[in-house]
């Protein structure tokens, strides 16, 4: 199985980054393309909960599959998107950096394709790293 992942630092305190990163339906806040994020039924972020994306047009639906405050990790699969992929898993997760203060952040998926390098190459790419610096950025 094909997997797509990246990581950065962040210049601030693991748990405001987990704070704001755990809120799950506000993507459109901080990941570049998403124009619209929503929680569908409008409930908190636990696990079950489904948000809804736009990006560019395209509608994806994810449902969130864990949330771990201790870990500092929320998993989520894909339920319905316009990219060629099945049995997509992806994980954030946010840790401290003990020797400087600051958040350590990866974002990671699994998933089955027909062409899994492309695909590995869009999410690592065109979607996890981008997103990490933006938020980053975020938080700078």
């Amino acid at each position: 199985m094909p997997q797509s992942y990246a990581s950065t630092v962040i210049a601030a305190d693991a748990g405001e980054v987990w704070a704001f990163l755990r809120g799950f339906g506000n993507l459109a806040e901080w990941l570049p393309g998403i124009s619209m994020c929503e929680i569908e039924g409008g409930g908190p972020p636990e696990p079950g909960a489904v948000r809804r994306m736009d990006a560019g047009g395209d509608l994806f639906r994810e449902r969130l599959l864990s949330l771990d405050d201790e870990a500092r990790s929320l998993t989520y699969e894909i339920l319905q998107c316009p990219l060629p992929v099945e049995n997509y898993r992806a994980t954030c997760r946010v840790a401290p950096v003990t020797d400087t203060g600051q958040a350590f952040v990866e974002w990671y998926a699994d998933f089955d394709a027909a062409d899994p390098a492309k695909m590995a190459g869009i999410f690592t790419n065109g979607v996890f790293a981008p997103g990490l610096a933006a938020l980053g950025k975020r938080f700078a």
